[in-house]
């Protein structure tokens, strides 16, 4: 194995992802609906998360934040590739960042009235998402295609961030080769990590099957539920 790899895959521990997720998840936030104080908050820590590890806003204004109506905000970054004839084709790597807030009768079975935390859903796939930008952007070499990393706001309003961006992309969807979504990996039940949308990427379940080294029980679904990014 590489040791570079090595070193940048080590850079991913245990106490650096509780660290994220416990300020994320924390009551001061409130439940970072998409809109709110807590969720803008939410969005000033990861960028400033990114601008610590000196990553590129994707936007052509140098902006981290894709705004949309009414007051939402993606947040987008770049690792440019090394490839000198691939670097023009990106993987994406996102996940939202938003909750739902407060409890109500349309967003929680309850208890109603009180913050929903939103450690599982979806501080632990965003604390992930920053941990793999810290290893990306470790990497002496960097991988031969870009990489594109999005925080997408407003997911519990009804995927509204992702849409947004499909509508309006600051990398033209025809150089994305893949997308890995992270939502909710936080929590693991006996039955394991669910993967949905595989059937769409020839050759992802046996890769995944192949990097498993460490056992874990992978569901692979076979039918799709537009119930995240």
């Amino acid at each position: 194995r590489d040791v570079e790899l090595d070193r940048a895959l080590n850079s991913i521990t245990e106490a650096d992802l509780k660290r994220h997720i416990d300020f994320l998840a924390s009551d001061t936030l409130q439940g970072r609906e998409a809109g709110t104080e807590g969720n803008y908050a939410a969005g000033a820590y990861i960028v400033d998360r990114l601008r610590k590890l000196k990553l590129t806003a994707a936007s052509t204004d140098g902006d981290f934040y894709q705004y949309f109506h009414p007051n939402f905000r993606n947040i987008v970054v770049v690792i440019p590739g090394s490839g000198e004839q691939l670097k023009s084709e990106y993987i994406l790597v996102g996940g939202h960042y938003d909750h739902v807030g407060f409890g109500n009768q349309t967003n929680s079975r309850g208890p109603f009235g009180i913050v929903h935390n939103g450690a599982d859903d979806n501080a632990s796939g965003t604390a992930g998402i920053l941990e793999i930008a810290e290893a990306l952007a470790s990497l002496r070499v960097k991988p031969k295609r870009s990489i594109l990393i999005a925080f997408w706001d407003g997911e519990e309003k009804g995927l509204l961030g992702s849409r947004h961006y499909a509508d309006y992309p600051i990398i033209p969807l025809k150089q994305i080769r893949f997308h890995l979504n992270a939502d909710m990996i936080g929590r693991l039940r006996p039955a394991g990590l669910e993967i949905s949308g595989w059937r769409a990427a020839k050759g992802s379940r046996q890769f995944l099957a192949q990097q498993n080294t460490d056992s874990l029980p992978l569901r692979f679904m076979y039918s799709y539920k537009p119930e995240s990014d």
